[in-house]
């Protein structure tokens, strides 16, 4: 009896414990249960602004519908991320619910103080707090590092803003924001690591980012910027593709800042790799009636030379718009590149397939704010409607590029409504185009010459050039207005028409005063990417203007051609022009060929006739890359005749030290041997082999170089009249050697040239010290 009771006192226990633990396990449950509540109605308390309706709506509370915590918390979340409110309540008291709001202050104005290198306009547009918008902190704090981010654009990484908040009646601040600025933080240092066959002094030159030294108030480029020194890693790797460096790898570019001394430090590291040359160049095609061997024809890369990226994409282009213009608008052409390590040849297999029927759907264009959609379109060589084709847009995004009118240009596509359909998008961002110069030039000939000039690229958003322009000097002074259709008629012929004038006074190389007014249309033809054609109309009225006491037969008279020169000429004349141009650079070439032909033709109306020709050649090379050592031979040459009249003094040739240096402006030729005036030829020939290097004591960006030339030519061939004896006329050569000092300061060009005559004539004028130069700031 005794053990069955202790039995049931443990199963009461058991089951008593039992209970105890569904309790305190439920616990949690049922207060969540008895959370859950009802409301009346909702009361807004505290809105001065914002409608109280509009405050409910933010709300998930309903009225008459049960809520919890949570649809609590979503209803605060809900009106915090408004940015209207600096404070939010939720009161329950009876079945009313209170919304209890604090609403943030209205921006009444927005200022700036202690900005100097950017205007107020310029810091508005950059932040997100505006006058009549609502002020939050967050809008502030992400405002202050917005402007914080255009000072460091610019280099300056010292900059502070602090952000000064004014209370006013009625829930308005003013906002002022407090700028130290603060020194330019300047790049102190560049280095190359990795680099074997180009040095440092000629990789600073491939670069856009300079160091800053004594003369960088003058110039951009020595603070830094990140998207200069991510277009700089991509201009390092194209140099080095396209001189044979296919493994060419930039490892990194990292941009060291220095706090004490506000100078960053930019290190570019880099792995060259083995240099390629061309290996076997083949066409393969799957295409039925394409000839391989025409195709061949069409392709720039050449067994042996030296293998270049660019080259390989540029023939690329030439075989698809070869195809395309022969019926075959959806081919599709890659290169296969097959690598000897052995012989450090890249052999290259051009093939061409079949493409996808795929068509271009929309050429949408976005960002262009003043630039007109045609001047876009017009880059490319395809239309809506037509066969796609991937390397014809990334041949128009290079010529968009080119154009100078966007800091920058993306292109890419999307699904088109259809499947054989793809939607082409451009995305552009402008920047300014237009451009006044001041031009600062001297020359040992015509003395200092000035000039002002302003420059359009873009007028009125239709791709048109416009250049006015005015120039003083010692001795001269100069008018000119220009006008330029890129693409006339709506094809890509440019058209353009120029109007000047130019007054010359007598100085030491001119024994008379002439002015010229005149003008001219000109038309030119892009044939190939390196090859132009130019055409053209001018008309120009001549004065020479003497004193009649400079022919009446005394001592101080002048020449007799140049007394049958006075007085006003008209010329009426055509010409035409052709251009091979492959340098890698205009301003600063270091490789590649510039040559020119040109024949004129007068007499077409007007009171002379003549037929001119001149013709002229430079090629430029790396002799020394790692040294930045450049080559260079020019020859050059001219010829005219007088269509059933003599040839006048001033439509003959004038040579002096622009041609062979050693000699004055006009300084050998025919002369009259009386008065001792230059009298032109009809026939010049001239020759220059120099070669450039950079000079060893300076820094290279300080942008000094020297050069040693060679210089030698001849002018012969007068029709010019003396009044006594015959013109000293001879057709020996005229030479000299010498040295030379370039400099590419940042006020332009500079050179001055120290030169020693080799042979000459007795009646010759020779000039030991020659110095010329502009520039355009």
């Amino acid at each position: 009896m005794k053990q069955f009771s202790i039995r049931r006192a443990r199963q009461a226990l058991r089951f008593v414990s039992l209970l105890i633990a569904v309790l305190v396990l439920s616990a949690p449950v049922l207060p969540s249960q008895a959370e859950a509540a009802v409301v009346s109605r909702i009361v807004v308390e505290g809105n001065q602004r914002v409608d109280a309706d509009t405050i409910r709506a933010y709300l998930v509370i309903r009225p008459g519908v049960e809520y919890s915590r949570r649809d609590e918390d979503e209803s605060l979340k809900a009106l915090f991320d408004t940015g209207l409110f600096a404070d939010v309540r939720l009161d329950t008291r009876g079945g009313t619910l209170y919304v209890i709001v604090a609403e943030n202050p209205v921006i009444k104005e927005v200022g700036f103080e202690g900005n100097r290198k950017f205007k107020d306009d310029q810091l508005s547009s950059a932040i997100q707090s505006q006058p009549r918008t609502v002020f939050t902190r967050a809008k502030v704090q992400t405002d202050v590092a917005r402007l914080l981010e255009v000072y460091r654009r610019t280099g300056r990484f010292q900059a502070s803003v602090t952000p000064q908040v004014i209370e006013l009646p009625n829930n308005q601040v003013n906002l002022v924001f407090v700028f130290t600025e603060g020194p330019k933080t300047r790049v102190s240092g560049i280095t190359f690591i990795g680099n074997q066959t180009f040095g440092d002094g000629r990789l600073r030159n491939v670069i856009a980012t300079r160091r800053s030294g004594i003369l960088s108030f003058l110039r951009s480029g020595d603070s830094y910027d990140p998207d200069r020194l991510a277009a700089d890693e991509e201009k390092l790797r194209q140099y080095h593709l396209d001189r044979g460096f296919a493994d060419f790898q930039m490892i990194s570019a990292v941009a060291d800042l220095d706090r004490e001394r506000n100078a960053f430090f930019i290190a570019f590291t880099m792995s060259e790799g083995p240099r390629y040359r061309y290996g076997p160049i083949a066409v393969d095609t799957t295409i039925p009636g394409v000839d391989p061997a025409v195709l061949q024809r069409q392709v720039l890369t050449r067994e042996g030379r030296i293998f270049s990226a660019t080259e390989v994409e540029q023939s690329l282009e030439e075989i698809t718009l070869y195809l395309a213009a022969n019926g075959y608008p959806f081919v599709q052409v890659r290169p296969r590149l097959a690598r000897d390590y052995d012989t450090q040849t890249i052999a290259v297999d051009y093939i061409v397939d079949e493409g996808r029927r795929t068509y271009v759907g929309r050429i949408e264009i976005r960002g262009n704010t003043r630039t007109r959609d045609y001047v876009i379109r017009r880059e490319f060589d395809i239309a809506e409607g037509d066969a796609y084709n991937r390397v014809l847009i990334d041949r128009a995004e290079r010529r968009l590029r080119r154009l100078g009118f966007f800091a920058d240009v993306r292109i890419y596509t999307q699904p088109g409504a259809t499947e054989d359909r793809v939607d082409v998008i451009v995305e552009v961002t402008e920047e300014p185009t237009g451009e006044l110069s001041f031009g600062v030039g001297y020359s040992t000939s015509d003395g200092v010459l000035g000039d002002i000039s302003l420059t359009e690229k873009n007028f009125l958003g239709r791709g048109y050039r416009l250049k006015v322009g005015v120039g003083a000097g010692s001795n001269a002074r100069t008018y000119e207005f220009a006008f330029t259709d890129p693409y006339f008629l709506g094809r890509r012929i440019s058209a353009g028409f120029n109007v000047f004038r130019r007054e010359y006074q007598e100085s030491n190389f001119r024994s008379y005063d002439y002015e010229t007014t005149g003008g001219g249309i000109t038309f030119g033809l892009p044939i190939t990417e390196n090859f132009s054609v130019q055409t053209g109309y001018r008309i120009e009225l001549q004065d020479i203007q003497l004193d009649a006491s400079d022919c009446d037969g005394g001592a101080d008279d002048v020449s007799l051609a140049i007394c049958s020169a006075a007085g006003e000429t008209l010329v009426s004349s055509v010409f035409y022009t052709l251009i091979y141009d492959t340098l890698d650079s205009f301003r600063d070439p270091r490789d590649g060929i510039y040559a020119k032909f040109t024949q004129e033709v007068a007499g077409l109306g007007g009171d002379v006739a003549f037929l001119r020709t001149t013709g002229s050649a430079s090629y430029y090379r790396e002799l020394v890359a790692d040294r930045d050592i450049i080559g260079l031979v020019n020859v050059k040459g001219g010829h005219i005749v007088g269509l059933g009249q003599s040839v006048r003094l001033l439509d003959a040739f004038l040579k002096g030290g622009e041609t062979v240096r050693g000699f004055e402006a006009s300084g050998f030729g025919p002369r009259d041997p009386g008065t001792g005036d230059a009298l032109g030829g009809n026939i010049f020939a001239a020759g220059t082999a120099e070669v450039q290097f950079p000079l060893p004591v300076f820094p290279s960006e300080i942008g000094l170089k020297g050069a040693v030339f060679a210089d030698a030519g001849t002018l012969f061939d007068t029709d010019a009249a003396v009044a006594a004896g015959t013109p000293l006329d001879s057709s020996s050569i005229r030479s000299s050697v010498g040295g030379s000092i370039l400099w590419a300061s940042p006020l332009g060009p500079l050179r001055a040239d120290f030169a020693h005559v080799l042979t000459s004539q007795p009646e010759d004028r020779e000039q030991v010290f020659r110095f010329g130069g502009g520039t355009r700031f």
